[in-house]
C-alpha cells in the first residue's frame, strides 16, 4: 500500500482556521458574546493574537446569523520604533474600519516604574482608559480583546499560586460603569494555533517592547511551567482548562459559594452537589459543530 499523501501547506492552514474559527464561534455562543447590532471595538496591538482576533471575527461576521459591526482599534503607546505605518495599512488592505489612539503611555509607565520592576498593572490600567474612552467615542458597546486560553491559565496559576485565589480570566465582563462589555472570543483558542496561524497568514507583526518582553515576570515563569507540562503530556492542559469549566462549590472551601454551616443530614439544609452531573447540550448559533481542544 502506498502511504497517503500528506496536507500541502495551504490545506494545513486552512484545517487550522477552519478549527480556530470553530472555537472562536463556539466560545461566542458560549458565553453570549456578540448579539444582534451589537458594535466591537477589536483591540489590535499588532500581536500574532491581536491580529489573528480580527481576521477570525472578520470571517465569522460574514456567516453569522447576526448583524454586527467591527472597529480596529490600534493603541500607539508611542515607545521607540514602533512602525506607525504597519498596522493602518493592514487594516485598509482587510478592509475593516479603524481607528488609530496616539497616547504616550510609553514614558508614562517608564517614569513611574522603576528599572527592572513589571511595567504590567500600570500599563494594563492606562490602556484600559483609553479603550474604554474610545469605545464610548464610536459607539461601540462590545470590546474584544485577544487573550487566549494560555493566557487564562496562566492567570488562574499566578492568582493560585501568588495571589491565594481560584480566579482566573473571565471570558466576558462588564465594565465598573456597567455601559461596555469586554469579550474575549479566543477563551478557546491554543496559543501555539495562533502563532501558526499568524505565519500561514503572514501578519505584520509587531513586537512589544513593555510588558510582554519581560522575562523575569512571574507570567513568563508560569508560562514556562506550563510549557514543560505541555511538553510531558499535551492532555494535561487541556484537562485543566476544562477544569475551569466544571467548578462544584460544594467540594471546595469557600463559603461565600455554598453554604457548609446549615448541611446537615436530612431535610431542610443546604445540599451538596452530586459527584456527577450531566446537564443539556448548549445550542450554537455561531458554531454547529463540538469543540475540539
Amino acid at each position: 500500500m502506498f502511504p497517503e499523501p500528506s496536507d500541502t501547506p495551504s490545506q494545513k492552514l486552512l484545517k487550522l482556521e477552519k478549527r480556530l474559527l470553530r472555537q472562536v464561534g463556539q466560545a461566542i455562543a458560549d458565553f453570549g458574546m456578540i448579539e444582534e447590532g451589537d458594535t466591537v471595538l477589536v483591540c489590535v496591538s499588532g500581536g500574532k493574537d491581536s491580529l489573528g482576533l480580527l481576521a477570525l471575527l472578520q470571517k465569522l461576521q460574514a456567516r453569522a446569523p447576526v448583524r454586527f459591526r467591527l472597529i480596529a482599534m490600534n493603541l500607539d503607546q508611542r515607545q521607540p520604533g514602533f512602525p506607525e505605518d504597519v498596522l493602518p495599512r493592514h487594516f485598509a488592505q482587510v478592509g475593516v474600519e479603524y481607528r488609530i489612539v496616539r497616547e504616550d503611555t510609553y514614558s508614562i509607565v517608564k517614569e513611574k516604574i522603576p528599572e527592572g520592576k513589571t511595567t504590567c498593572s500600570l500599563c494594563s490600567r492606562l490602556r484600559r482608559g483609553i479603550i474604554y474612552r474610545t469605545a464610548r467615542e464610536l459607539g461601540a458597546n462590545k470590546v474584544a480583546l485577544g487573550h487566549h486560553r494560555d493566557d487564562i491559565l496562566e492567570t488562574f496559576f499566578l492568582n493560585l499560586f501568588f495571589g491565594g485565589r481560584l480566579k482566573a480570566m473571565p471570558p466576558k465582563l462588564r465594565n465598573d460603569e456597567g455601559d461596555l462589555v469586554v469579550i474575549r472570543p479566543l477563551a478557546y483558542c491554543a496559543e501555539e494555533d495562533l502563532a501558526r496561524y499568524a505565519r500561514g497568514m503572514n501578519f505584520p507583526i509587531i513586537p512589544c517592547s513593555l510588558c510582554g518582553s519581560q522575562e523575569n515576570a512571574q507570567r513568563q515563569q508560569v508560562k514556562a511551567m506550563l510549557r514543560a507540562w505541555e511538553r510531558e503530556d499535551p492532555r494535561r492542559i487541556a484537562s485543566i482548562f476544562t477544569a475551569l469549566g466544571h467548578a462544584v462549590p460544594s467540594h471546595l472551601l469557600d463559603r461565600a459559594l455554598f453554604d457548609f454551616a446549615s448541611l446537615a443530614a436530612g431535610a431542610g439544609g443546604a445540599e451538596a452537589a452530586p459527584e456527577e452531573a450531566v446537564g443539556a447540550a448548549p445550542v450554537h448559533f455561531f458554531a454547529p459543530s463540538p469543540l475540539r481542544t
